[in-house]
């Protein structure tokens, strides 16, 4: 128990420069080298990755290389705008100001090209969360939502609790373990009562950035059915790669989906909850705004607007030094695995997760889980979760320092 102390109501709170935090763009702040060799103790701070090992694994004591999120603290600069809005102390209700928005369209036409302004966006307390209210607005109970598998495992969960029709579209993959989009397939599963496609793109966990000649063909599909396109963008900024965003394509393809994006994967934010969504049809925009606000999902916390803001309009050197960082770890990875395993991956295109192929060896999928867990002490994500495609695949989350990385390949080395 804390000691208490007697608090001042009477303090009056008409710091100008603090006040200014919330209504005015700041400056770009000063470019710097980040340090992504730093290790930072996560154990016993709330976090998913590490403090939940033993519910998930059945053990507490592994080294968790799963949950999609970084072990980079995040950028100075947003820790100091975030640091101003705690030192100011008051967390009210939130107000979302010009500079907000401003600063997403900025982001998007920088790193995409793509022209949007504040019409076409709608925020939102996540990607998910956006997820679900689109499908509850594009389809009714009973219709059938294809995605593409394997795929992140939300998607089947989320579309089965709004009592829709999941219909997997499996993704082709040949000998080295390059997936591409089966057209064929998925002309053969739509029905008068499919209605939505869900996009992953760039595609997690398979790390594919789709060209724009696989989008066009997927698109045009989706058109001539009337089927909508929700194309979850949130690891578009992790690319090695060019992306192209789904509604940059065309004006029939932006009019047909919805794109959900956030800072969270990019900047590490992803505890703070923001996110947006960009819609070029201002019709669909507000039947998914209704549904929206009918359940209560556009209220973004004051301090993840603040970072979202931040993120962007500063972000750009950080996320160069980030890629060129997750870019020498996935070659680290790739190079160590091949001269002392049997465990083969595809470099990805984008996203820090390795899709990592254990088909070389005679176990099981389930004996390969328990050697994972219970010899090499490390917590994968099991493949099996992101479809029936992924046996004898798991997931490796690669965003962590060097130093860790090296620790963990060296256990993971146990099945050479």
């Amino acid at each position: 128990m804390k000691k208490q102390s007697k608090c001042d109501f009477d303090e009056v709170i008409l710091d100008m420069a603090l006040s200014k935090l919330f209504t005015t763009k700041p400056k770009m702040k000063e470019q710097s080298k980040y340090n992504f060799d730093e290790v930072i103790i996560r154990k016993n701070t709330r976090c998913a990755k590490y403090d939940a090992t033993l519910e998930v694994f059945g053990k507490a004591d592994l080294n968790p290389l799963w949950v999609a999120d970084m072990d980079f603290k995040t950028p100075d600069f947003i820790l100091e705008d975030l640091n101003k809005a705690i030192k100011h102390g008051i967390f009210g209700y939130p107000k979302q100001i010009p500079e907000t928005f401003e600063a997403i369209c900025a982001w998007q036409k920088e790193k995409n090209n793509l022209v949007i302004n504040k019409q076409n966006l709608s925020l939102s307390i996540g990607v998910l969360a956006s997820l679900s209210a689109a499908i509850e607005t594009f389809s009714d109970i009973g219709d059938e939502v294809i995605v593409q598998s394997p795929v992140y495992y939300p998607f089947y969960s989320i579309i089965k609790a709004n009592k829709r029709v999941l219909v997997k579209n499996p993704l082709q993959k040949d000998e080295r373990n390059f997936y591409t989009m089966d057209y064929e397939d998925l002309k053969k599963r739509i029905t008068p009562k499919t209605k939505i496609l869900v996009l992953c793109s760039p595609h997690n966990p398979v790390g594919r950035i789709w060209t724009k000649e696989e989008l066009i063909k997927l698109g045009n599909i989706c058109l001539e059915n009337n089927i909508k396109i929700i194309s979850d963008e949130i690891h578009s900024d992790l690319v090695f790669s060019t992306f192209t965003p789904f509604s940059s394509i065309s004006k029939e393809f932006a009019q047909n989906s919805l794109s959900l994006q956030a800072p969270s994967k990019t900047f590490n934010l992803a505890g703070l909850c923001a996110s947006y969504v960009i819609a070029h049809n201002l019709e669909l925009k507000n039947d998914f705004d209704k549904i929206m606000k009918k359940r209560e999902a556009t209220h973004v916390n004051s301090l993840g607007l603040i970072s979202m803001q931040s993120a962007y309009e500063n972000g750009s050197a950080w996320l160069e030094q980030l890629l060129a960082y997750l870019k020498q770890n996935i070659n680290f990875v790739q190079n160590f695995l091949e001269k002392n395993t049997k465990i083969k991956f595809l470099a990805p295109q984008a996203t820090y997760l390795l899709w990592l192929d254990f088909s070389a060896y005679k176990q099981s999928h389930k004996e390969l889980k328990d050697f994972l867990i219970n010899k090499c002490n490390l917590g994968l994500n099991d493949g099996v979760t992101f479809g029936k495609e992924g046996e004898k695949f798991f997931r490796l989350n690669c965003a962590l320092s060097k130093s860790k990385l090296e620790l963990a390949l060296k256990d993971l080395a146990k099945f050479s």
